[in-house]
């Protein structure tokens, strides 16, 4: 019986454990990818900054000459 009240009140559960280190591994993961991704966006602010004069749509090349009427 002691061993079950151990178990219930918050014993080591080995998969509990194991389960506890995937999810911080996971986060940990997360983390890195939220800073990769930042990083990376502060980069293409900082790339559409240096086209001050020029709006980032107008930086786009359309060829309006092959456009077709709309379906209405």
């Amino acid at each position: 019986m002691a061993k079950a009240l151990l178990g219930y009140v918050g014993g080591s559960d080995p998969r509990l454990l194991s389960e506890m280190r995937r999810l911080q591994q996971r986060v940990q993961d997360l983390e890195s990818e939220l800073v990769r991704i930042q990083s990376e966006n502060d980069a293409l602010n900082a790339a559409a900054a240096q086209h001050t004069g020029e709006s980032l749509l107008d930086s786009i090349d359309l060829d309006v000459t092959k456009a077709e009427p709309a379906l209405t």
